[in-house]
């Protein structure tokens, strides 16, 4: 993405000298310095009142003007935006943790964080297999629409934001490392591929590096963005498991590929389907979880077939966000009932969710005249 979207409220962009956007930019990276690792002290706070800089009174070890000109310019250099707890961009499905960040830095499209995400995830060290199951489920998940989310590490997710970005799909990567770091440092340029598609986030503040303690943070932000994880391969002691074990306990539906019972790469995974994971054979297993029979068009496609129950539900959004039970209430029907077309709609980018998570309309790209 070239420029960034202008219809994010609340969304703080480096590039906007403004006296007021460079206060709260300022205040927002200072809460994030100081609360960041231990964000579950002021998500309350911040929830009663989203101004930092009240926040910020009387704190201690607050960094340095110097500090926070360091941090600004590497905003500026990277183009990453700043996106606060509380703003119309903030995903909802992040804001509902007890431990929310309080600010995200993203580089890409502030929309895709909301939109409706599969973590794919897995062993570093994967075997042909487990690679190849990667490339499958994430090409095929990303041509029907789904945003494909992972940490940019070698393995399983590099493979799965390939596979992505190969059929023209949106990929989000998360990292446990400031904005301006890449890591590791040898997906410098996947990195900047998926900015352009999708994109990059962190809630660490910039210039830090990656420690091994932050590697379950990320995780546990991988797994409350989607809406299912899959693991494709993990090992008995694995990140991935940890992944999975934030996804049972934020409700998140787990998946798990089923590989050899001798793959020492396959233990994590076999163990996960022996404890309830979903078996994931094929990317249908993946979509019909999710209320999707088949196929959906991807983001930016013109769409022209709704059904009418489809029509009926965007013409009642288009007069005013609805929770999805005021939605079955005013349509007449269940949500249950409700569940495949209105699931189709989210996948397509027409309907989203709002900070409360209230459902809205998203209007159509632009056809332009030929």
């Amino acid at each position: 993405m070239d420029s960034w979207p202008s219809v994010a409220k609340g969304v703080l962009q480096p590039d906007d000298r403004s006296p007021e956007t460079q206060a709260l930019l300022r205040a927002w990276l200072a809460v994030q310095r100081c609360f960041g690792l231990h964000p579950q002290r002021v998500c309350e706070e911040l929830r009663r009142d989203p101004d930092p800089r009240r926040l910020l009174r009387g704190a201690g070890g607050l960094p340095s003007e110097a500090e926070l000109d360091r941090a600004v310019c590497a905003l500026r250099s990277t183009r990453t935006v700043a996106v606060p707890i509380g703003s119309s961009a903030y995903p909802a499905r992040l804001e509902r943790l007890t431990d929310a960040p309080p600010l995200l830095l993203l580089r890409g499209d502030v929309r895709i964080p909301s939109r409706p995400c599969v973590a794919i995830v897995g062993a570093r060290a994967a075997t042909v297999y487990g690679l190849d199951a990667a490339k499958h489920f994430a090409s095929e998940l990303a041509s029907a629409g789904v945003v494909i989310v992972s940490g940019l590490a070698v393995g399983i997710d590099a493979a799965a934001h390939r596979a992505a970005l190969e059929v023209g799909g949106t990929t989000l990567a998360v990292q446990a490392c400031g904005p301006d770091r890449v890591y590791p440092a040898r997906h410098r340029r996947l990195a900047d591929d998926i900015a352009k598609a999708g994109g990059v986030l962190t809630e660490f503040f910039p210039g830090t590096r990656p420690r091994p303690a932050f590697f379950p943070l990320r995780n546990r932000l991988i797994s409350a963005l989607s809406v299912a994880v899959l693991v494709v391969e993990a090992r008995e002691r694995s990140g991935s498991l940890l992944t999975a074990g934030h996804a049972a306990n934020q409700g998140v539906d787990v998946f798990a590929v089923p590989g050899p019972i001798s793959a020492p790469t396959s233990r994590g995974t076999n163990r996960l389907l022996r404890d309830g994971a979903g078996v994931a054979l094929e990317a249908s297993d993946i979509l019909a979880a999710l209320g999707v029979a088949g196929v959906v068009p991807k983001p930016g496609a013109v769409v022209e077939t709704w059904t009418d129950e489809q029509n009926r539900i965007l013409r009642t959004l288009e007069r005013e966000s609805q929770s999805r039970d005021e939605l079955a209430r005013q349509l007449g029907r269940t949500p249950e009932q409700l569940a495949l077309g209105l699931t189709e709609l989210e996948l397509s980018g027409r309907v989203s969710q709002d900070r409360d998570g209230r459902l809205c309309v998203v209007s159509p790209p632009e056809v332009p005249e030929l």
